[in-house]
């Protein structure tokens, strides 16, 4: 199995849980940050109706009676494969978010992969790319989404990306 996480993080991790990018929809990580700096995990529960998962990790949740997608990938190039799910991740947020439902989508730190599937979400509602990034970066942190990778699938396209990256890694 591939590496799910860049290894040059330098910075700190998100100051909240999670954070509301539009209504219902939300983003967030595993650890938060403290305000003394500290990493603290991020357990969730029942808060949601839906939980979308790029990374996994035992005794994080949610409650069993919460409905749980997991589609764990790497934050970094992508096979052209793995848009692929992003985009079915992103069409259930999307299904959920139209019903009434609340949603988190979550990985590692709550930044990049997590940010993929949200912009993705925004993109398939109507708003375009630039713009979409932009709103994940200020609603969950400035440092989100910094994967050019990912930025530049969401800018071509996540169709259009994966027929552009063939069998190589796209990035």
């Amino acid at each position: 199995m591939r590496s799910t996480r860049l290894k040059d993080r330098d910075r700190s991790g998100p100051q909240s849980p999670w954070g509301e990018v539009v209504p219902g929809l939300w983003m967030g990580g595993h650890p938060w940050t403290d305000p003394a700096g500290e990493l603290r995990p991020v357990v969730v529960g029942s808060e949601f109706d839906l939980v979308i998962g790029l990374y996994a990790r035992s005794g994080h949740g949610p409650d069993p009676r919460v409905e749980h997608l997991v589609a764990e990938m790497p934050d970094g190039p992508l096979t052209a494969a793995e848009p692929r799910p992003v985009q079915g991740l992103a069409r259930s947020a999307v299904s959920a978010l139209d019903t009434g439902l609340s949603t988190l989508v979550r990985c590692r730190s709550g930044c990049n992969r997590s940010g993929l599937v949200i912009a993705q979400v925004l993109v398939e509602r109507g708003l375009p790319a630039a713009e979409a990034v932009a709103l994940v970066r200020r609603r969950r942190s400035p440092w989100a989404l910094n994967n050019d990778a990912f930025t530049s699938c969401l800018s071509a396209g996540l169709d259009v990306a994966v027929l552009l990256a063939g069998p190589d890694p796209l990035g």
